[in-house]
């Protein structure tokens, strides 16, 4: 279902990274992760600034994707998303950001676990999904990740839910621990 690099020379390698969790500190409540309600909420750690500037300057894509199902809710609009995610763009290298506005109970393709936003992101910038990494803070992310085609890196966090620790291929505490392991990862035998 992904971009195959023996069908196009010129597929690349990207890293698709959740956002509230990963880039961002999620706001925790009740054991539960929540994004920030404005921009002005947003706290980004020096190290994953580092870490994503590292990914980019590796050659890699660098592609947010994110549910807000607040957005489904009522809880936010589409331009709070936006101010947060322009924000995001400010900080860190991204080349692309991919918002699912739904809800569960909209059934759509986009919404993680579903594939849809790593799928149309990889047909968007030609993307090679084989060689490509998803780094994510819950399970939604590791099952979509894997429904991609892609490796999939879980940021552990202590969230009052089950962990997707078996269908990760490397568990982190933080992005910049597995920067190494996602530039091995991505590394393709045409690579110079």
């Amino acid at each position: 279902m992904g971009v195959s690099s023996a069908s196009n020379g010129l597929a690349r390698s990207a890293v698709f990274l959740d956002r509230d969790g990963v880039l961002n500190e999620p706001v925790v409540i009740d054991g539960r992760p929540h994004p920030p309600e404005s921009a002005g909420d947003l706290i980004v750690h020096p190290d994953t600034i580092e870490a994503c500037e590292r990914l980019h300057d590796a050659g890699l894509l660098l592609l947010v994707v994110t549910n807000q199902p607040d957005i489904a809710r009522g809880q936010q609009t589409w331009a709070g998303v936006e101010a947060i995610n322009s924000e995001l763009r400010r900080r860190l290298p991204l080349d692309d950001v991919r918002v699912c506005p739904h809800d569960d109970k909209d059934h759509c393709r986009c919404r993680k676990p579903a594939p849809g936003l790593l799928v149309d992101g990889a047909s968007a910038w030609n993307i090679d999904l084989g060689h490509s990494v998803m780094v994510g803070d819950r399970w939604r992310d590791v099952e979509a990740g894997k429904r991609a085609g892609c490796a999939v890196v879980l940021i552990k966090r202590d969230y009052a839910e089950s962990p997707a620790l078996a269908n990760a291929d490397l568990v982190v505490a933080a992005l910049r621990e597995a920067v190494p392991w996602i530039l091995k990862t991505t590394k393709r035998e045409t690579d110079s």
